[in-house]
């Protein structure tokens, strides 16, 4: 596999974007806490109710298991039957914890926290949003050379480059997940095929549709390179 190297332009510009958007988050959250403070704390205004919302009841009782595809699937829920990295147990993390509950997503969790290569850490940023997440399992990184991987664990560039061109804005649920998408690190990748034949460029999914809190997660058997 040949590598590279990009600048770090890339990387600098993901980090700017993340910053921004988490500032904006707070200050939009500020402006929310403040508005409309004296008008809604009136004497005329009714008691919050303690029921939840019929929509919030619904969403509590959305099966985790409802949208999965991917022929891998069945061999995943009996590997890892319940437990924080099981099917039902991803679903209540965001994506990062619920990757390093994972047993098949081991060497991922690694490279998105820090373990690989110091410098590269996205662990706040990937659970402080929602995202489409391509994990490659295992097993694909075991594909990699260890050239490749020696050199990811050292250029933090290219390691971030790398990881954020597996995340997608936004969570896609599989029935919507055919066709081209742009990834976080800027290029695009393609998704084809349907059910349990989805391919990621050429990568193909193993299991798709995995919720967590905060994204959707397809179990990918390739480690995905964006164009260099």
């Amino acid at each position: 596999m040949n590598v590279r190297t990009r600048t770090r332009t890339a990387a600098a510009g993901f980090a700017t974007l993340a910053l921004l958007g988490l500032a904006a988050c707070s200050s939009d959250s500020g402006s929310d806490a403040g508005s409309g403070s004296e008008e809604t704390m009136t004497e005329e205004s009714p008691m919050a109710s303690d029921e939840p919302s019929e929509d919030m009841s619904e969403d509590m009782s959305v099966d985790p298991a409802a949208n999965l595809v991917g022929p891998g699937c069945e061999d995943y829920a009996e590997q890892v039957p319940d437990g924080a990295g099981s099917i039902t147990g991803m679903s209540t993390d965001p994506v990062a914890v619920a990757a390093s509950n994972n047993p098949m997503l081991t060497t991922l969790t690694k490279a998105v926290s820090g373990e690989l290569n110091p410098d590269v850490n996205l662990v706040d940023t990937l659970n402080g949003d929602e995202f489409t997440v391509f994990a490659p399992v295992d097993d694909a990184f075991a594909e990699v050379d260890e050239k490749t991987l020696d050199t990811l664990s050292t250029d933090a560039d290219l390691l971030t480059t790398v990881l954020t061109y597996h995340v997608v804005p936004g969570q896609v649920l599989p029935e919507d997940i055919a066709g081209e998408h742009e990834t976080v690190q800027g290029d695009t990748l393609e998704v084809t095929g349907s059910g349990d034949d989805l391919k990621v460029n050429d990568a193909n999914v193993v299991c798709g549709g995995v919720m967590t809190q905060n994204a959707t997660v397809y179990l990918v058997d390739s480690v995905l390179m964006p164009p260099m």
